[in-house]
């Protein structure tokens, strides 16, 4: 399981591309099978309606990604993947940033399994 959560403020949803976005994060997780098993992996946006960014003076956006994963893989292997995936992001989100103000954040949380509780029969589509 990586879940993946992307939050964006409404003023910039036709231009985007939430679902390319959703795409290009799980073909990073896609491309790493061996930490995140496929019939895992949950990339959503929620459009943010109600916000204020700053002072509210300027027409402000932002974009903020959260990861959610189980504990137990190897520091080099999550940085390596937090690195390609707000890499990814910075370029998505290249052609906005030039032209209005926006915010750009991700976060990583890491649980312990064994405070999940998981029922899933994706994962035998990958067997």
């Amino acid at each position: 399981m990586p879940h993946i959560i992307v939050e964006y403020t409404s003023n910039i949803k036709d231009s985007a591309r939430i679902q390319d976005l959703l795409k290009k994060i799980n073909a990073i997780f896609l491309s790493r099978s061996d930490l995140f098993p496929k019939g895992g992996i949950r990339s959503r946006a929620m459009e943010i309606r109600h916000y204020w960014i700053a002072d509210g003076k300027e027409d402000d956006a932002f974009v903020h990604i959260s990861l959610k994963w189980g504990a137990g893989r190897e520091e080099e292997d999550k940085l390596a993947v937090c690195e390609a995936l707000f890499g990814m992001a910075k370029q998505h989100f290249a052609e906005l940033f030039s032209s209005r103000y926006l915010a750009l954040s991700m976060e990583v949380s890491e649980f312990s399994e064994s405070g999940t509780y998981k029922y899933n029969n994706i994962h035998k589509r990958f067997q």
